[in-house]
């Protein structure tokens, strides 16, 4: 009787490929809804239509969290396992996190213009948000510019973990400062005005599909970096062992 063979699991890279696929397609179905609900959100009364690029604003904050809140896990994971993965992982969502925290700089000024008459103040929020966005832009720089071995992963992971800090921080800035704050209040129940709860609840979940899309394809990335690297190596045995075959039997 012929044994059956057991299927041949898929590969990281075919895992990504498909995760990059369904991701898209995710982002693709929420930011219609998303910007369906901004445009028909209404306007504020105080603040008129500059306050609806608060829809984009507040929904890359939670997402820049998330890709710090990662870079700490998988920096805890691989601490804990030693396993290269887990150090890649960090990377990227470090990388996504950068992304998104740029955006919230952005967009905050931007806000800030026509609300508050200066594209930038010291208040307590932004000057904070601005010491998060620096805190793992210097991640990013430890990383590119060390030879990217296990001691520099093992420093990486405790610096991402450390990092973690800063965003109870900037989330609760407000409240620590008090009344010398100019920012608007966290967004709470019964915060928003009528019709204000949906654009900010599909532009979070909007903002988090486009960092896991985001995410699968830096990964993605690194899968084809590892692959070609493995390739190259595969070469350069192949032509040393050749190398020795030709000394070993000379024509």
């Amino acid at each position: 009787m012929t044994p059956a063979h057991s299927p041949t699991p898929p590969s990281p890279s075919d895992t990504a490929h498909w995760s990059e696929r369904a991701t898209a397609a995710v982002l693709v179905l929420l930011s219609s809804v998303y910007a369906w609900s901004v445009a028909s959100a209404p306007l504020d009364r105080v603040q008129g239509v500059i306050q609806k690029i608060l829809y984009v604003h507040v929904p890359c904050a939670f997402a820049a969290y998330l890709g710090f809140a990662l870079t700490a896990l998988f920096g805890a994971l691989y601490l804990a396992r030693r396993q290269e993965i887990f150090d890649k992982l960090a990377l990227a969502a470090a990388e996504v996190g950068v992304v998104f925290c740029t955006l919230v700089i952005i967009t905050g000024p931007i806000w800030a213009r026509g609300t508050w008459g200066a594209w930038w103040t010291w208040d307590p929020r932004l000057t904070v948000t601005l010491l998060l966005w620096f805190v793992y832009l210097s991640y990013l720089m430890l990383r590119a510019f060390t030879d990217g071995g296990e001691r520099t992963a093992r420093f990486a992971a405790v610096y991402g973990i450390l990092g973690l800090l800063t965003i109870p921080l900037n989330y609760f800035a407000i409240d620590l400062f008090g009344g010398s704050a100019m920012h608007p209040e966290n967004l709470e129940r019964g915060s928003l005005g009528t019709g204000m709860g949906l654009p900010f609840l599909i532009g979070t979940l909007t903002a988090f599909a486009a960092f896991a899309h985001l995410l699968v394809l830096r990964v993605r990335v690194e899968f084809l970096r590892l692959a070609c690297a493995r390739a190259a190596q595969d070469r350069e045995d192949l032509e040393l062992l050749a190398g020795r075959t030709t000394k070993e039997n000379p024509q």
